[in-house]
């Protein structure tokens, strides 16, 4: 099926469940095009004793015929098996074939879209609660459900207050690929690109496995952008679209969500996210909130020295931000846009915000180069905004540390090592200085440079940037 890359942690549960010797049902969520499918069938289709995958907005006769087809091919019947009248009379039969599965080894069973399955008034869900309940959970099988529809999942499956309630035993989130993840797998397709042309990639479409697998050899990130996302072939140019549509009902809700966080870099508070939108205040807000974190979309944070409630929501999925910040404005572009416009100071100012984005969801490579990896953290930002005789300010990464020190972080994306002027040194000490005024923090205070090249050592940054970790440091 192909070479697959990284999904290590997740190798580990599914490993373990099928070492246990016991039932298993296993709900595997991501977002779209994360690679889902994928990985569940590479890893473990020999395994298989039953699967398949729901017809989107097919109708329940669709869903069951698809049912009986399959159970026909793994059954090997030589007759066509009777239409079942409803999703019990169909479990009953897939019991009947599996308790006929005489071989020991471990068996799996695959219900991929599983939200797709189950059709308005179904009654899928409960048939399939009834077969796992009644039969499945004591046999020693796996099962494994799979949907990309977030919220349905969430509401349906792993918080059902039914048949299911707290049956599921494992919950898989499949994310993004990571920088190291993304490099690995463009060179398993033989794409030798280096780590800044990578992280120009990833910043435009994240570690989305379908998206990069449109990467083409021989061509610079610049000119891949260019053909993916402005090209009227493109994979990405419309992908917005139907990104959201595809996984949410009344997507329109998440979209609204999302366009107002794409106003802030820093993040909205959930005040805030109600004054830019149509929101009110109420439970469904937080629901939405709930589905896009859950499916990647959006991260949220605590501002350093700030109560739960005063958690920021940020916009953090690459390909939304790129989109509606060039792709949308530039809707009738044609080949050769993005290699003009990658060569604006718009690009530049965006460039460094998306770096800002890519250092914070490799927080643990940071971590790692500090050496702190063994230590406890948190991770905030934390903004001043200034008073009668001080400048405001704005730290976007602060670790705060179990060993009474925090890392002040600077984060630059530069196309050469980063110089340190006289005028920025000053910026850092004050910085520093009221940064300990206004926070209260008795901390020790290391400035902490992440960039692309490096620093470049001089008479200004001699005592004030005290660790540099690079693009590499991030792989």
């Amino acid at each position: 099926m192909g070479h697959f890359v990284g999904r290590h942690i997740e190798q580990e549960i599914f490993a373990d469940a099928l070492k246990s010797g016991e039932s298993n049902l296993i709900a595997v969520v991501g977002r779209r095009r994360v690679g889902k499918t994928f990985m569940i069938r590479n890893l473990y289709s020999k395994l298989f004793v039953f699967d398949m995958v729901g017809l989107q907005n097919g109708s329940i006769e669709n869903q069951l015929q698809i049912f009986i087809e399959k159970l026909a091919e793994y059954s090997k019947s030589k007759f066509p098996i009777e239409m079942p009248k409803d999703w019990l009379a169909a479990f009953n039969l897939l019991t009947k074939y599996l308790k006929s599965i005489k071989n020991k080894q471990k068996k799996i069973l695959f219900f991929d879209e599983f939200p797709w399955i189950s059709t308005h008034k179904s009654g899928f869900v409960e048939a399939f609660a009834h077969f796992w309940n009644s039969w499945a959970s004591d046999s020693g099988f796996t099962i494994i459900i799979c949907g990309s529809a977030a919220s349905w999942m969430l509401d349906k499956v792993i918080n059902n207050k039914g048949g299911l309630h707290n049956r599921i035993t494992k919950i898989v989130n499949l994310k993004p690929f990571t920088l190291s993840e993304t490099e690995e797998y463009l060179k398993s397709r033989n794409i030798n690109l280096d780590r800044y042309q990578i992280s120009l990639i990833y910043m435009v479409m994240g570690g989305i496995p379908h998206y990069l697998k449109e990467i083409k050899a021989g061509q610079t990130a610049a000119q891949n952008i260019d053909s993916i996302c402005f090209s009227s072939q493109g994979l990405l140019k419309n992908e917005y679209t139907n990104l959201y549509a595809a996984l949410f009902e009344h997507s329109e809700n998440h979209t609204e969500i999302v366009e107002t966080l794409a106003k802030s870099w820093k993040g909205f508070s959930r005040n805030e996210i109600i004054a830019h939108s149509k929101f009110t205040n109420g439970g469904g807000l937080s629901k939405l909130l709930d589905e896009l974190e859950t499916s990647s979309f959006i991260t949220t944070y605590l501002p350093f020295g700030k109560k739960k409630k005063e958690k920021l929501y940020r916009l953090t999925d690459e390909y939304s931000l790129f989109y509606l910040q060039f792709i949308k404005p530039n809707v009738q572009s044609k080949s050769g846009t993005w290699l003009q416009l990658s060569q604006t100071q718009q690009w530049i100012s965006w460039s460094g915000f998306a770096f800002e984005n890519l250092c914070l969801k490799h927080i643990n490579k940071i971590k790692d180069t500090l050496k702190i990896s063994g230590i406890y953290t948190n991770e905030s930002s934390f903004l001043f905004k200034g008073d009668e005789k001080n400048q405001g300010f704005q730290i976007d990464l602060l670790i705060e540390r179990a060993d009474k020190a925090v890392n002040l972080c600077e984060m630059k994306f530069y196309t050469s090592e980063f110089e340190l002027t006289k005028e920025y040194a000053k910026k850092l000490r004050i910085r520093n200085e009221l940064f300990k005024n206004v926070s209260k923090s008795k901390r020790q205070i290391f400035n902490t440079l992440i960039t692309t090249f490096g620093l470049l050592h001089n008479e200004n940054s001699l005592g004030i940037i005290d660790n540099t970790i690079v693009l590499n440091d991030l792989f």
